[in-house]
């Protein structure tokens, strides 16, 4: 007998607002090498896992998205995490302003309504070519063009009364919106020059209103991100 859908569920998280000085070398280097822009983001959680853990951002719940305002030089950042950042050890010149910190505690019902926005990596797996041995691995691609990242995003979306999704599907938010009221702009692409030669990121935004149809799946997506490229600033959904 399947259990009943919980008709409410709660989400706990910190977030932080760091406005940054774009011109400050700590700062442009993070935007032209995005492995950098992670290192940034995870030095406010020195202590929290063992050095080494491979999986750490992912053990704190580290979500991070980043807008840049290039007629005042700066850059906006919001980091979300599960534990307190430790901001101390920024060049005090790249900070503008103090971070601004905030303890997220709220409760989301079915029917809640809630403007949001997102930075994701939106791709697919190409399935391997005609021939290929059963180990071969699909190949990811992204969508580069707006209304397939439009296409890419109702996917996940989560009618009321509909599964969690099949297995190998993708993964559902939790929430159902209208697909005609979905903005969606590209964002330029994002790569690691020196460290991660091979990373290079799509990024796309996506704004409007969700409304909540399953909770408990809701608040895990707020808590662990959407999609890929979650390290390098992608997949935090912002709500209010």
């Amino acid at each position: 007998m399947t259990a009943p859908r919980a008709t409410a569920a709660r989400f706990v998280a910190t977030q932080t607002l760091l406005t940054l000085d774009a011109r400050h070398p700590y700062v442009a280097k993070s935007l032209i090498d995005a492995q950098d822009m992670h290192r940034n983001v995870m030095s406010g959680f020195r202590g929290w896992v063992d050095d080494g853990s491979r999986d750490a951002r992912a053990q704190m719940g580290v979500l991070s998205a980043w807008t840049l305002d290039l007629r005042e030089a700066r850059l906006s950042l919001v980091v979300q995490s599960r534990v307190p950042g430790d901001w101390n050890l920024l060049p005090r010149a790249a900070l503008v302003e103090e971070p601004e910190t905030l303890t997220l505690d709220r409760t989301f019902g079915v029917g809640d309504v809630v403007d949001f926005r997102t930075v994701v990596n939106p791709v697919y797996s190409r399935p391997p070519a005609p021939g290929a041995t059963e180990r071969t691995r699909g190949q990811r691609v992204a969508h580069t063009r707006p209304d397939h990242v439009k296409a890419w995003f109702v996917r996940r979306l989560q009618p009321p009364h509909e599964a969690v999704g099949s297995p190998g599907g993708p993964a559902r938010l939790g929430a159902d919106a209208h697909a005609d009221d979905l903005a969606v702009r590209m964002l330029p692409r994002i790569s690691s020059p020196a460290s991660h030669k091979g990373l290079r990121l799509v990024r796309a935004e996506i704004r409007g209103k969700l409304t909540v149809t399953a909770p408990d799946t809701f608040v895990d997506v707020l808590t662990n991100g959407l999609g890929h490229g979650r390290a390098y600033g992608c997949g935090l959904l912002l709500v209010r």
